[in-house]
């Protein structure tokens, strides 16, 4: 097995590509933690590696966030060995008994609804695959109708990247506010 890595943005973050599906259909699964990691035998395993801080599994990557005082010449060997070992014993990445539905998205009415589900199929067809080129994902959250705010959650390489600001803001903000003229501003939530 030969694992591909890229770097991203985020010098404390490196996508990691094994070659097999690595999310399936349920993901992307972002762990900010060893806690969180529950479900993911896969993340559990790369939790293990000593500086590891975030795992998140995309569809066919999974990005690695280091803590800022480790340096990648030891972590990236652990990562790859974690990983190798996982895919060659053939074991699940996720236990998919153990997910629950996360549908707490607002439900929206009428002209609401409509002004979202412009805003999700923008971020769908022109955000995220931009953003899972770089070992990340950014989902919709929220879209408040009185002040035109799109709340969006940054995951994987994204998270805590310099540079996401300066995507979030003159990227997608101003793509968003050309193309849905109700969209004022977009902030990223946690």
């Amino acid at each position: 097995m030969f694992i591909q890595t890229e770097a991203t943005p985020n010098p404390d973050t490196v996508k990691f590509l094994p070659g097999l599906p690595v999310a399936g259909h349920y993901g992307p699964f972002d762990y900010p933690d060893a806690a969180s990691a529950r479900a993911s035998l896969l993340a559990r395993a790369l939790f293990q590696v000593d500086g590891v801080e975030r795992v998140f599994l995309g569809a066919d990557f999974v990005s690695i966030s280091k803590a800022a005082a480790k340096d990648w010449k030891h972590v990236k060997p652990m990562v790859l060995a974690a990983i190798m070992d996982h895919f060659m014993a053939g074991l699940p990445v996720v236990d998919e008994s153990g997910l629950a539905p996360g549908d707490d998205e607002p439900v929206y009415e009428g002209e609401t609804a409509e002004i979202v589900a412009e805003i999700k199929e923008l971020i769908e067809t022109r955000v995220r695959p931009a953003v899972a080129q770089d070992g990340g994902d950014i989902t919709f959250r929220s879209f408040d109708a009185e002040t035109g705010v799109v709340h969006l959650n940054m995951r994987g390489a994204c998270a805590g990247c310099p540079s996401s600001t300066m995507t979030l803001k003159s990227g997608i903000e101003n793509m968003l506010r050309t193309y849905v003229p109700e969209v004022t501003a977009v902030e990223a939530v946690l």
